[in-house]
């Protein structure tokens, strides 16, 4: 005869939420384990924020919507859910703001480059992909894969206004050059052509004995948005050059706003292991189709910064009419691939400059009155400068 043992029906309860008061109060439920890394790939509006998220190893989960505020209180939740939390979202018009704030926060916040994340060219594009692709790349680049995504390097906070003072000349001379097209659109209307600079007073003097009287007025209002431009320009010039450093400490060729515009675009030349890291992030260098075993170089690839690199291109030039650099021969392209080659080896030297690194013997002092032939052009282990500023 078979004999059954009935096990004791509360023992057999499991110890879970429905556990008695005692036993939460005495510690014998254990709390849920928390996850490693939660990972959030955010894509960013003014009045919403799209946000997908992926725990540890896990599929991502669907994006959900919420506005600025609702974002940042959820964001303090998922602390409590994992031991880190990682998060992303792509460079714009916003800033760093949200940045700044998630990072006061303990949470880590990178900021990365605006790329086409359709990678398969299914022409669907919403919200709620980004923010997925995001969060994958953001998985790919913590695991240690740097590349994925272009993670952008954030300035100081105490130093954000710097580089606004700086790219404020440049917008407020592409103003000055569309109202000043307007005016020579409306002269043109009747046979009257205007000079590079029409709203002068000298100029403008002369302007009201041709024009008509409805043409003065309108011009008169470009006239009036053109002075106060000016003005602009030349206010943010003189809080740029207060800003610059010594003249001695730069090489010649190299102005006041050129120098802050190479310091506020770099940040920092430490981030830089090797010349050819320098070279890649000004976009200087060679474009390259190689398969098999043939290779083709062409023109620079202007993959890199382009900012830095217009104001690299611009010390140059400005080097060689200080040289008063002249070409033998009439060749093709030649002054333009010589001013890349000195913009390509200013950038390394200013790298090798600010990192204490082994100074180059020449750079604009390589160049002699008469530019060489392309054949007898140094290399950059062979040009030296002379800053004949140090």
């Amino acid at each position: 005869m078979k004999t059954y043992i009935l096990a004791n029906p509360m023992a057999s309860q499991p110890t879970s939420k429905f556990a008695s008061g005692h036993q939460a109060a005495s510690g014998a439920v254990r709390s849920p384990k928390k996850a490693g890394v939660i990972y959030l790939g955010v894509d960013v509006h003014l009045h919403q924020q799209v946000v997908c998220r992926k725990v540890d190893g896990a599929a991502p989960q669907p994006a959900q919507r919420f506005t600025p505020a609702e974002f940042q209180l959820w964001v303090v939740k998922q602390q409590a859910l994992a031991e880190k939390v990682v998060c992303c979202y792509e460079a714009g018009p916003f800033g760093y703001t949200l940045q700044r704030h998630l990072e006061r926060t303990g949470v880590e916040c990178l900021v990365v480059r605006p790329q086409n994340w359709d990678q398969h060219g299914s022409r669907v594009k919403t919200d709620g992909r980004d923010a997925c692709a995001l969060v994958e790349g953001l998985a790919r680049y913590v695991e240690g894969n740097n590349k994925a995504p272009a993670v952008v390097r954030v300035p100081p906070g105490g130093t954000r206004a710097a580089p606004g003072i700086v790219a404020t000349p440049g917008d407020l001379v592409r103003e000055v050059r569309r109202i000043r097209a307007q005016g020579w659109g409306r002269a043109l209307t009747q046979g009257v052509e205007l000079g590079r600079h029409w709203w002068r007073p000298k100029v403008w003097e002369a302007l009201l004995k041709q024009l008509p009287q409805w043409l003065v007025a309108i011009l008169g209002c470009l006239r009036e948005v053109l002075m106060t431009l000016e003005r602009g320009i030349a206010g943010c010039t003189q809080q740029i050059e207060a800003l610059a450093g010594p003249a001695m400490r730069r090489p010649k060729g190299l102005g006041e706003l050129s120098e802050r515009i190479v310091n506020n675009e770099v940040l920092d030349w430490q981030r830089f292991n090797n010349r050819r890291q320098v070279s890649s992030y000004t976009g200087l260098c060679p474009s390259e189709h190689s398969s098999g075993g043939s290779r083709r170089l062409g023109s620079i690839n202007k993959h890199g910064n382009r900012c830095l690199r217009t104001a690299l291109v611009e010390a140059a030039a400005e080097s060689q009419r200080e040289a008063a650099l002249t070409l033998n021969g009439k060749r093709p392209g030649l002054k333009k691939k010589i001013t890349v080659e000195l913009a390509r080896g200013l950038a390394v030297d200013l790298w090798r400059l600010n990192t204490g690194g082994p100074r180059l013997l020449t750079w604009a002092g390589a160049w002699s009155m008469t530019a060489p032939p392309m054949n007898s052009i140094p290399n950059h282990e062979q040009r030296a400068t002379s800053w004949q500023s140090m």
